[in-house]
């Protein structure tokens, strides 16, 4: 089964913690400390994989979390490094931040591998801590964390022309008469669930990638039935080409369902119809009128052209469609030939900044309840039992202004102070 949405959770590892030990050897009463520092945890990458075009995967597995580094030893031994996790992912795979929607990383061209969470730096060892002051201490770095996130894959397709059109208009037929693509054709009323992309070589050296696009309904760009999964992958096309029904086989109006797409298109991305747009108005070997009655291609001409130039083919008997694609051809050669890529709006790496977090200073029944990420996040990374720890935690709540905050409600000498389950008397 085709797949071109998936919700996965990812975690980078954690960096292993510091290791206290001192030298112990016979006839060296006083050796100094000797703990090693902690390997770093594992990163999450995701790679292209021409192999696969899909996310089925991504169904059975949702879960991917990468190893922690080993902790420090003693005698200065440092804790092996995690391997890192590599994620594939076929080509054209957009990655985004589940929250919030915006694009991590976009796996196009010629990104081929990106690291997305960098797993968390080792601690460092007590031997880093030796001074001429503090000869012996008895405190390591922990290992950071790693950092996780809850992201949103999203398979976009890679082509330069893009068919759009209700169901059973003709677009299969259409591709799979022009190109090496081999969609199911047949007379369904109900639409093509996979995108279809076909290579269509022209004389000369000349060609370009087509895709059909799975047949859009009215709605779509409020996510009416699958509006939002068939709407993505025209966003990378270049040039658009109506298919429509010309000869009304099933009694749709032709003119009707260009305009029907059109709002549709502008309803879910307005700068689509910005790109150059063709009409191919197919199955003209089904066409028969009345004396007197006004020829539905004349009609389509009369109604878009000259902004949308109409092209009458047969997908079944082949007529017209050489000169359609030749002037897809020459459309595509007046637009840029640099691929679609979608520009990074996220950066994993706020992830590690505490400075923007929040925090809250409120007093509870005569405590003063200090919580927010960048507290927690600070305790995190801070080794209380230690004094330069102890230290670098008053400094921090200083230079904060959490202090001055405290100050500001009314704290006095003596009072508790609680923090995410730890409580300490407060003292100028």
């Amino acid at each position: 089964m085709f797949a071109d949405r998936a919700k996965i959770f990812i975690k980078s590892g954690k960096g292993g913690d510091g290791h206290v030990s001192f030298r112990r050897e016979l006839y060296v009463p006083a050796g100094g400390p000797d703990g090693g520092n902690g390997g770093k945890g594992g990163d999450i990458i995701f790679e292209v994989d021409d192999g696969l075009n899909t996310l089925t995967d991504f169904r059975q597995v949702r879960k991917y979390v990468a190893q922690s580094g080993e902790p420090g030893g003693k005698r200065r031994c440092a804790g092996k490094s995690a391997e890192d996790l590599i994620i594939k992912v076929p080509e054209g795979t957009v990655i985004k931040d589940f929250e919030s929607g915006k694009v991590i990383a976009d796996m196009s061209g010629d990104n081929r591998r990106e690291v997305i969470l960098k797993g968390g730096k080792g601690g460092l060892g007590n031997m880093n801590y030796a001074t001429s002051t503090m000869q012996a201490p008895k405190y390591a770095q922990p290992g950071q964390p790693g950092q996780e996130l809850w992201v949103q894959l999203e398979l976009k397709v890679i082509a330069d022309v893009g068919l759009v059109g209700f169901p059973n208009v003709g677009k299969s037929t259409l591709i799979s008469r022009v190109s090496n693509a081999k969609p199911k054709v047949a007379n369904y009323h109900f639409t093509t669930l996979d995108p279809h992309l076909g290579v269509v070589d022209l004389d000369e050296g000349k060609g370009f990638v087509m895709a059909d696009i799975p047949g859009l309904i009215e709605g779509a760009s409020q996510g009416v039935g699958l509006g939002y999964d068939f709407l993505r992958h025209i966003e990378r096309t270049k040039v658009l080409v109506h298919v429509v029904d010309a000869a009304s086989t099933e009694g749709r109006d032709p003119v009707a369902d260009i305009k029907a797409i059109c709002h549709e298109l502008e309803e879910y991305n307005p700068e689509l119809l910005k790109r150059p747009q063709l009409i191919a108005a197919n199955k003209i070997d089904c066409i028969f009128t009345d004396e007197g009655e006004e020829n539905p291609v004349d009609r389509l001409r009369r109604e878009f052209e000259p902004e949308i130039p109409v092209y009458p083919i047969s997908g079944v008997t082949g007529q017209g469609i050489r000169e359609l694609l030749y002037a897809v051809y020459e459309k595509l050669q007046t637009v840029d030939q640099a691929p679609v890529i979608f520009e990074k709006e996220f950066d994993t790496e706020t992830l590690r900044n505490t400075e923007n977090l929040p925090y809250t200073v409120e007093v509870t029944d005569g405590v003063y309840v200090v919580e927010g990420p960048r507290i927690e996040k600070m305790l995190g990374y801070t080794n209380l039992e230690s004094e330069k720890g102890f230290v670098f935690f008053q400094n921090f709540l200083r230079e904060n202004g959490i202090l001055e905050k405290l100050e500001e409600l009314g704290i006095q000498e003596g009072d508790t102070v609680r923090m995410y389950g730890l409580e300490f008397d407060y003292y100028k």
